[in-house]
């Protein structure tokens, strides 16, 4: 035996309210995620998404790992892997769509 178990035979004996905290933070975390995580989750590959935009792959390693980013091409990847963007403002009196990015 190598001392391991599955994942449900560990959390098997957790409190619902310990559940319900563990929903809520794995809500939380996939509203949250870099690029590279989105396109994953999605199942598309780097060449999928280079083929899709019409570049070569080391173009999307490149863009994935920006942390600037031109907006339209921010747009072109997101709607290439079949999303759209919105850019929010938050502020403490409420969030705020920004529309001026819509149609570039």
């Amino acid at each position: 035996m190598t001392g391991r178990n599955k994942f449900s035979k560990l959390t098997e004996n957790l409190s619902p309210e310990r559940r319900a905290k563990i929903e809520m933070r794995k809500i939380d975390l996939r509203e949250e995620m870099a690029l590279h995580e989105l396109r994953k989750v999605l199942g598309t590959s780097q060449a999928d998404l280079a083929a899709r935009l019409d570049v070569n792959q080391p173009a999307i390693t490149k863009m994935e790992r920006r942390t600037d980013i031109r907006i339209s091409s921010l747009k072109r990847m997101i709607e290439a892997m079949g999303g759209s963007l919105e850019i929010k403002a938050c502020f403490p009196q409420g969030d705020v769509t920004i529309t001026n990015y819509r149609n570039t």
